[in-house]
C-alpha cells in the first residue's frame, strides 16, 4: 500500500518569524487550527537541498505542554513531505544538546526541537518550535527566513493519513507504508559522548577520596532531569539527594526554568543553607547553566573563560583534538580574550545567538565558547550544553585537586584571576516591558552612535568618572560565508575600555525584554562585590538610557 496524504487548505498567520532559537509563542496562539501545521510544513517547504524526500528526521522536545501533540503534527506532515524516517525521543522528550548529538551521530538530515528553551511552560505559558541543520546546530538566518517566506505564502499543507497516534513511549522501530518511526531512550546516546569527552575515572576518585565534597544539581523539572540522574547518580555515585527538581513536568512546576540566581532561588537556598561545594543548575531544554557555590557565583562570562584555560590540560577530548580557538557572544565579558591572548589563540566576538558559533566550529577555527545568557559549549555538538558545563567544572575541580587538596570553586577563580585579572560583569533585564517605549529608548541611544565629539551625543562626556570614548551599534560579518548581521547591540565603550551594552532581546512571547550589560576590568582587586564594584557604571546607563523615563520601570527584573 501507498501512504495515504491529503491536502488541507489554509491562509498564512502574520508573525510566524523564527528568530535566534525558533518561533516562541504561547501554546494557546500554537493550539489555534492550521497555525503549528502551517509553520511545519514551512519548514518542510524550505529545508534545504536535497529536501525532505528520504530525509532522516530527529524529533524532541523539553518536554513542556503540547509537546506530545506537535510530535505527532510532525510526524504526520513530515510523512507526506516525504520524511523517510523520524528518529525520536521516547514520549518526545530530547534535550536540545542531546537532539543535536543525534542529529550528528545518526548522520540525520536535520532535526525539529520542540521548545522554548527557559522560558515558563505549561497550558498559559510558552512554546517553541525551531529547526536544526544537519550538522546539529541552529538554522542560519538564510533559511529561518527562508521559512518565513513559506509561512507568507502558505496556501496548503499535507497530512499523512496513518490512523492512530504514534505510540511515543515504545522503544524500537515502527514501520508504516513509506515511513519508519524509531523511538529512542533520550539519555544513552548523550552520555555516551560525554564518557568520551571527559575523565570520568578522575571525577569518581576525586569523589571517592573527598567524601565532604557535596554536590547539588537543580533541573528545574526542566528536561535534563534524567540526564542528570545517570551521569551524576548513576556513572559518579553521587547520591539521589544531590539531586533537585529532576522530574520533568510540562508546566516545569508552576517554575520558570531558567537557571540564574533569581529563579534558580531553591538551589541557592540549600547551596548556602547546606554549605554545598558545588552547585549547578540547568534551564528547560537543558542547553544552558549556572554554577556556583555556598561562598562564590560564576558568571557565565568567567565559567566559559575557566573552562578554556584548564581544557587541553584536563580534559581528554581537548588533549586528544587540541583547541583551535575562542568565542564569545558580544555582550559577554572579555576574560575569554585574555585567556586567548596567552594562549595564542584566535578569538572571535559574534552577535548572540549560538548559530554564529557553527560555522566557525565547522570551518576547524573554533573549540569552545559562551555566551553570558549562561551558555557554554564546544565543538562536540553544535547547541550550548549545559550538563557539558557542569562535568567540564568538575573534571577542572578533580584535576586541580590532585595537586591542591582542597580546591574549591572559589579558589580555583580566585587562581585564575591571579592570572587574567577580573572582569567584573553583571546583567539587568528588564522583561515584558512595553514595546514602543523601549523601541524610542533604542532610537535615542541610536541617536548618540558616534566615535567624535558632538554637541548632541555623548562622546566625550563623563558618567560616574567614566569617560565615553565611543559609541556604536555592534555589526559582524561572518569570517567563513562573509554574511552580515547588523544592529546586534549598542555598545557605550568608555576610555578605560569598560562597557556598557544595550539590547532588546525577542525571544520572550510577550512585550519586549531590555537587557543591560556592564562590564569593568580590574587587574588587581578581585574580592569585590560586583554590584559594588560595576555601582558607578550601572548609574551611568541608567543616566545614559533614561531607561526609567521611557518604560516606567524603576528596578530590573532580573539581576545577573
Amino acid at each position: 500500500m501507498s501512504l495515504s496524504v491529503r491536502s488541507v487548505a489554509t491562509t498564512p498567520f502574520d508573525g510566524q518569524k523564527p528568530g535566534t532559537s525558533g518561533l516562541r509563542k504561547r501554546v494557546a496562539v500554537f493550539q489555534q487550527e492550521h497555525y503549528t501545521e502551517n509553520f511545519v510544513q514551512a519548514i518542510f517547504t524550505a529545508m534545504p537541498a536535497p529536501g525532505p524526500k528520504n530525509a532522516v528526521l530527529v524529533v524532541g522536545g523539553d518536554g513542556r505542554y503540547f509537546v506530545k501533540d506537535a510530535v505527532q503534527k510532525i510526524v504526520r506532515i513530515g510523512a507526506a513531505n516525504g520524511i523517510a524516517k523520524f528518529i525520536i525521543g521516547q514520549n518526545g522528550i530530547l534535550s536540545t544538546p542531546a537532539a543535536s548529538a543525534i542529529v550528528r551521530k545518526r548522520q540525520a538530515d536535520g532535526g525539529i526541537i520542540l521548545t522554548a528553551s527557559h522560558n515558563p511552560g505549561g497550558p498559559k505559558n510558552d512554546f517553541g518550535i525551531k529547526y536544526n541543520m544537519r550538522n546539529g546546530g541552529p538554522a542560519p538566518e538564510s533559511v529561518t527566513d527562508a521559512i518565513f517566506a513559506a509561512t507568507r505564502s502558505i496556501s496548503e499543507y499535507h497530512m499523512a493519513d496513518i490512523g492512530n497516534d504514534i505510540d511515543l513511549a515504545a522503544l524500537g522501530t515502527q514501520k508504516f507504508d513509506g515511513f519508519e518511526v524509531e523511538i529512542v531512550d533520550p539519555v544513552n546516546d548523550y552520555v555516551e559522548l560525554l564518557k568520551d569527552i571527559f575523565d570520568f575515572d578522575l571525577i569518581r576518585q576525586f569523589r571517592e577520596k573527598t567524601p565532604d565534597f557535596k554536590l547539588l544539581f537543580d533541573a528545574l523539572n526542566g528536561v535534563t532531569g534524567p540526564y542528570g540522574r545517570r551521569i551524576f547518580v548513576d556513572e559518579l555515585g553521587f547520591s539521589e539527594s544531590s539531586l533537585e527538581q529532576c522530574e520533568p513536568l510540562e508546566d516545569f512546576g508552576g517554575g520558570h526554568p531558567d537557571p540564574n540566581l533569581t529563579y534558580a532561588y531553591k538551589l541557592v537556598e540549600r547551596v548556602e543553607k547546606e554549605a554545598i561545594s558545588f552547585g549547578a543548575a540547568s534551564d528547560g531544554d537543558g542547553d544552558r547553566n549556572m554554577v556556583l557555590s555556598h561562598d562564590w557565583f560564576v558568571t557565565p562570562s568567567d565559567s566559559v573563560a575557566l573552562i578554556a584555560h584548564y581544557a587541553a590540560e584536563c580534559i581528554p577530548y581537548f588533549k586528544r583534538s587540541g583547541v583551535h580557538g575562542l568565542a564569545r557572544s558580544m555582550p559577554t565579558s572579555c576574560a575569554i580574550d585574555r585567556v586567548a591572548a596567552a594562549k595564542g589563540l584566535e578569538v572571535f566576538e559574534v552577535p548572540t545567538g549560538w548559530k554564529f558559533f557553527g560555522n566557525l566550529m565547522d570551518a576547524g577555527r573554533l573549540s569552545i565558547c559562551g555566551e553570558e545568557s549562561f551558555g557554554t559549549g564546544s565543538d562536540h555538538i553544535r547547541e550550548k550544553d549545559g550538563i557539558w558545563a557542569i562535568v567540564a567544572w568538575l573534571n577542572i575541580i578533580a584535576h586541580v585537586n590532585r595537586s591542591t587538596p582542597g580546591a574549591s570553586v572559589r579558589s580555583i577563580m580566585q587562581d585564575f584571576y591571579s592570572i587574567y585579572g577580573r572582569n567584573y560583569f553583571t546583567r539587568y533585564d528588564y522583561e515584558e516591558v512595553e514595546s514602543d517605549g523601549a523601541a524610542r529608548m533604542v532610537d535615542r541611544l541610536r541617536s548618540f552612535i558616534s566615535e567624535t565629539e558632538s554637541d548632541s551625543g555623548i562622546v566625550g562626556k563623563v558618567f560616574g568618572g567614566f569617560t565615553v570614548a565611543k559609541v556604536d551599534d555592534f555589526e559582524y560579518t561572518d569570517p567563513i560565508d562573509h554574511s552580515v548581521s547588523r544592529r546586534q547591540g549598542i555598545r557605550v565603550i568608555f576610555d578605560d575600555s569598560s562597557r556598557i551594552i544595550f539590547r532588546l532581546s525577542g525571544t520572550g512571547s510577550q512585550g519586549a525584554t531590555v537587557r543591560i550589560y556592564i562590564e569593568r576590568f580590574d587587574p588587581s582587586s578581585f574580592d569585590i562585590d560586583a554590584q559594588v564594584a560595576l555601582k558607578p557604571l550601572v548609574d551611568a546607563a541608567l543616566e545614559i538610557s533614561q531607561l526609567e523615563q521611557f518604560t516606567g520601570r524603576k528596578e530590573p527584573t532580573v539581576i545577573t
